[in-house]
């Protein structure tokens, strides 16, 4: 009796209807659902023909059409199918148990360790900081690459990215810094790349001892762009909530491209006009929207995040390319020609830019990283003459003292993958180096 009593309580508390909508057409990866009015952003289950559900999220809305955006593979759908308001909780519980796990874009784990939990919300969406509410970027940044801390010191706080073609280093030099930061929690976002990469980077670039304080996201290209989506700003809003619980973070995205690829796919899906290069306006909006979340807030922690951004044909006038430099703190360009003579990492300094080092380092440390790159200049300009015989020792000093010292600044600006150089190393040894008069 009691049971029932139980059951009768709760039957006021059961809908007498349910809404849903059908699935009237699918164009590409674009559902449309008429009969249901759901809200942008709204998760939805799509039935399919052998009782299953694909999950879908709202991304748009015609009159009495609502566009949906499928999450996964759309095998199994069919005319007609029913369209019900997801059932799934889309807030997630996080905390110091997700270091060393790996999460797709809706942050299930896929790493078959089972479910991570934690004492802590995540917020829905991407969380936005005050312009006036973002503490100063006063320290430097350790990433174990001589060339960045030497030349291109980064700070804590700073939004940076690496710009370069296609199979040129991007990903070797995010591995080096990946291992080498001294950030106490690294967030890694593997957005749109090779699905044999994310095992890979797991194994030989993050290692045991790195996976410990990493957390990675992986979206491969295989995955819908909806997905790819939010795996991106999923890996922003896991590391602003480490950043406002005071931890020191490092954020890596590889890459923004394919985030903006993923948006471009989107758009286009929903009729929006495209603009420079195919990309529509949408893309370049989202973009600064994407990055402010980064950085530092009021709180104690901070968040540095590095973004790889992939030059299409190496041209550095890339629509992509031009709109990360932008909204960016600075940008390491990696050169083809460099990577083709062996030189590793290819890092162009003469091209790259640190737009917060002056607020990290020191007077000395700053004049000695000007004069090393004034003289790897003027060594660059004269090399083509030294071959044909056209260089004369002694006609101009400053040519003479760059070319004396260039085996030294090349050796300072190549390092081999598994080498790292802590900052203080790589200060000591640029300040160690005969900088002239």
């Amino acid at each position: 009796m009691k049971g029932l009593e139980q059951a009768l309580s709760t039957l006021g508390t059961v809908p007498l209807s349910q809404d849903f909508g059908k699935l009237c057409r699918v164009t590409g990866l674009l559902l449309e659902v008429s009969g249901c009015p759901l809200a942008i952003g709204q998760r939805c289950e799509v039935a399919t023909a052998d009782k299953k559900s694909i999950l879908a999220e709202v991304v748009g809305f015609n009159r009495e059409l609502t566009y949906l955006m499928p999450l996964h593979s759309l095998d199994g759908l069919r005319s007609g199918a029913r369209v019900l308001p997801s059932s799934q909780l889309s807030r997630l519980t996080i905390g110091e148990e997700w270091l060393g796990r790996v999460f797709n874009g809706l942050g299930e784990p896929v790493d078959g360790k089972g479910p991570a939990m934690g004492n802590f919300s995540l917020p829905l969406r991407l969380p936005r900081i005050s312009a006036l509410d973002r503490r100063p970027i006063s320290l430097p940044l350790d990433v174990g690459v001589r060339a960045i801390n030497g030349l291109l010191t980064l700070g804590r706080g700073q939004r940076v990215g690496l710009m370069a073609g296609s199979g040129v280093g991007k990903s070797v030099l995010l591995g080096m810094m990946a291992r080498a930061t001294d950030a106490q929690i690294v967030v890694v976002g593997l957005i749109g790349e090779r699905g044999r990469e994310v095992n890979e980077f797991l194994l030989h670039t993050l290692g045991e001892e790195g996976l410990k304080k990493a957390i990675v996201i992986a979206a491969p290209a295989d995955e819908s762009p909806l997905m790819r989506l939010k795996a991106t700003e999923l890996c922003h809003t896991i590391a602003a909530f480490f950043r406002d619980q005071g931890f020191h973070v490092l954020l890596m995205i590889d890459s923004l491209t394919r985030y903006a690829m993923a948006q471009r796919e989107i758009a286009l899906s929903l009729g929006e006009a495209p603009a420079t290069k195919g990309y529509p306006a949408s893309v370049f909006s989202l973009i600064p929207r994407l990055v402010e979340t980064a950085g530092n807030s009021a709180s104690a922690g901070s968040l540095t995040a590095i973004y790889t951004v992939l030059a299409e044909g190496d041209d550095q006038q890339d629509p992509i390319v031009d709109a990360a430099r932008a909204v960016l703190d600075g940008h390491i360009v990696l050169s083809r020609t460099l990577a083709e003579r062996g030189h590793f990492p290819a890092i162009d300094i003469g091209q790259s830019v640190s737009r917060c080092m002056n607020l990290v380092t020191t007077v000395e440390h700053r004049q000695a990283a000007r004069r090393l790159k004034q003289h790897y200049a003027r060594y660059q300009e004269i090399k083509p003459m030294i071959a044909l015989g056209g260089y004369i020792p002694g006609a101009d000093r400053e040519v003479d003292r760059a070319v004396e010292q260039a085996p030294q600044i090349l050796q300072y600006l190549q390092q081999d993958d598994r080498q790292l150089s802590l900052y203080t190393q790589s200060l000591d040894e640029l300040l160690s180096m005969p900088q002239g008069e």
